[in-house]
């Protein structure tokens, strides 16, 4: 005899097998057919380490056989070259290792869209519509493929004309009457930079799925409750799973901060001359990754207004019973002040309504982005060795800690 089947959560909701930002597309299907990867995202680790070693491990060996690896013939050999190690062993890795948060985060918040009842049933059909949209965008092959393309046509172009260092270096001369690549720089030119360009545009697509997607639920009718304690109508867990975002600005970060030592070392530049560039790094992070909630301030502006019009009369109905009864002495003598709920309720009722008074009309908080600029800036704490000594930073830091 069988017992009863168990019963799903209360909050429990219905989403495609395969919902993911990360999973589908061409090159998971790669991955999976390289044994790179186990679905979902198994062998994270080998991924991590196996592309950027195809990446840089080459460019290594060709230029130790050209002897442009170490100081001693060319300006800037290979083992100096910061950009290409901050960019290969530092940003894509970042950028791999992204879609396993990404893939946790994401698709419990899309549930929240539904366990909450943010979508109401009416808009469900909608919705499940929106998603299955989105997977077909994500997994669209003719995307991917422009991509490829695009790096290696116009991409090719952009890093032909503008090469970081104009000077000899271990993979070009720049002297040359025209750019004359090494051994090692065909590799780096023509495999190492398309991977890391491809990884890099394939997640701002990526990002672009999730942006549409967000665009298109808020275009629903959603029931936002404005008393959530979330302060923002039941939509604070999308603040939550903001972070999931960041790994495409912190590997530009990253990329950046491997940019700027290479001024430093190689060209004598001073790290205040790119404050500029600092400064559009920690705004890019800030709008990757919280520009596209705000698609949803239509509906927490709407669900605010109503709520302080609903609960403001809610409460000055209360309060004008509360007083006529215990104020103008409508209460019964046998009914005590004392302990009765009705100034517990009042209580109550005042809390709801700052609620909704103090309700966001963003669902992140300022401590979000607070957060977020910090990570960015961290990302560039290393290069204040240029200007100071490890001894004299950690000596200031002692001093303003305590």
């Amino acid at each position: 005899m069988t017992g009863p089947a168990p019963r799903q959560p209360r909050d429990a909701v219905e989403l495609p097998a395969d919902f993911s930002l990360v999973l589908g597309g061409p090159l998971y299907q790669l991955y999976l057919k390289s044994r790179l990867a186990r679905p979902p995202l198994a062998l994270a680790a080998r991924r991590i380490v196996t592309i950027p070693l195809i990446a840089w491990l080459p460019l290594l060996v060709l230029a130790l056989v050209e002897r442009h690896a170490f100081p001693g013939t060319i300006d800037v050999p290979f083992a100096y070259d910061l950009e290409v190690h901050a960019r290969y062993l530092l940003a894509l890795p970042l950028l791999i290792a992204a879609e396993l948060t990404v893939h946790a985060r994401i698709r419990p918040a899309i549930g929240q869209f539904l366990s909450r009842g943010i979508v109401p049933p009416a808009a469900r059909a909608r919705f499940d519509a929106i998603v299955a949209s989105a997977m077909r965008l994500r997994n669209s092959v003719a995307l991917e493929v422009v991509l490829l393309v695009f790096v290696y046509t116009v991409m090719q172009l952009v890093w032909r004309s503008q090469i970081t260092l104009q000077r000899p270096t271990w993979f070009a001369d720049e002297m040359a009457p025209a750019l004359r690549l090494s051994w090692a720089g065909w590799w780096y030119g023509f495999v190492s930079i398309p991977i890391f360009q491809f990884i890099l545009l394939r997640w701002y697509f990526r990002l672009f799925v999730w942006f549409r997607f967000l665009w298109q639920v808020s275009r629903l009718e959603l029931r936002l409750v404005p008393t959530h304690p979330d302060r923002a109508g039941g939509l604070g867990f999308l603040g939550g799973s903001a972070g999931a975002g960041t790994a495409v600005p912190r590997a530009q970060g990253v990329r950046l901060s491997g940019v700027i030592a290479n001024r430093i070392v190689h060209e004598a530049s001073a790290l205040p001359a790119f404050k500029e560039e600092i400064a559009g790094i920690v705004i890019l992070l800030v709008l990757v990754v919280l520009a596209p909630l705000t698609v949803f301030t239509p509906h927490l502006v709407a669900a605010r207004r109503s709520g302080l019009r609903e609960y403001g009369t809610l409460a000055s109905r209360y309060v004008s019973e509360f007083d006529a009864k215990w104020v103008r002495g409508g209460a019964g003598k046998e009914e005590p002040l004392v302990g009765s709920a009705d100034i517990q309720s009042l209580a109550d009722l005042g809390n709801s309504f700052e609620i909704v008074r103090s309700m966001s009309v963003v669902p992140f908080t300022r401590n979000t982005v607070l957060q977020l600029a910090v990570i960015t800036l961290l990302l560039a704490t290393p290069l204040l060795l240029t200007m100071v000594s490890l001894e004299e930073l950690v000596k200031r830091l002692l001093q303003v800690v305590f």
